[in-house]
């Protein structure tokens, strides 16, 4: 039972992984939320709707794509950058507060660049 729950996570984690590596690949990311329809997910999100949080993501993997560029010399693999910088932007969703005036954008930035730059230290 166990072996199975960890294979389907798993399972899970290199689905999403592949999916990301996909979106680079072919350069076809979802194009970037409007600031309207940015704070509308986060509304959204803060009220418990956890596809907000999906979308939100979905809409940001070219900042992670972004910043893993800029590691790109570091000797680390690409795919293991992109799987950090993913949690890195799934962190930043979960704690970020509109309230202090900063974008969702400006914030993953940091919060991404750090989780990978922990990594690679």
């Amino acid at each position: 039972m166990i072996c199975s729950l960890w294979s389907l996570v798993i399972l899970s984690v290199t689905n999403g992984i592949t999916v990301l590596t996909s979106y680079i690949a072919n350069n076809t990311f979802p194009q970037p939320l409007s600031e309207d329809e940015e704070a509308e997910y986060i509304s959204r999100l803060n009220s418990g709707d956890e596809q907000a949080r999906h979308i939100l993501a979905e809409h940001n993997l070219r900042l992670v794509a972004h910043i893993v560029k800029k590691f790109d010399g570091s000797g680390e693999d690409n795919d293991d950058l992109i799987s950090i910088g993913t949690i890195g932007l799934i962190k930043a969703i979960d704690t970020y507060r509109p309230d202090k005036g900063t974008r969702l954008a400006t914030y993953a930035a940091r919060c991404i660049e750090n989780d990978i730059s922990l990594t690679i230290i």
